[in-house]
């Protein structure tokens, strides 16, 4: 994950990308960059792994979300839980390879 961004002392916004993690979908968030700060709101679905908060993202939420390896997602901690949201940089026209 990249691009952490305290929006208080105690909430956490972050954007980075869809990551593979033992042949799943995956965030990656380390905790120096706001894993740490958001690891209580996610501790039933993650677990701490080599510096990382690690989130499998199960197929249905991918599917539901419209995400895929290597989209933009943005996690955060706002209303008290942890929320994954689709980026919208996601929908900005990919250059063409002409």
């Amino acid at each position: 994950m990249r691009v952490p961004k305290v929006i208080s002392e105690l909430m956490v916004s972050i954007e980075g990308p869809v990551e593979e993690y033992k042949g799943n979908l995956a965030l990656l968030i380390p905790l120096e960059e706001g894993g740490a700060e958001l690891a209580p709101y996610a501790e039933k679905i993650s677990k701490i792994e080599d510096g990382c908060l690690v989130v499998v993202i199960k197929p249905f939420l991918a599917e539901g979300l419209r995400i895929e390896l290597g989209s933009k997602v943005i996690v955060d901690n706002l209303e008290g839980k942890f929320r994954i949201t689709r980026s919208e940089s996601n929908d900005d026209p990919k250059p063409s390879s002409n």
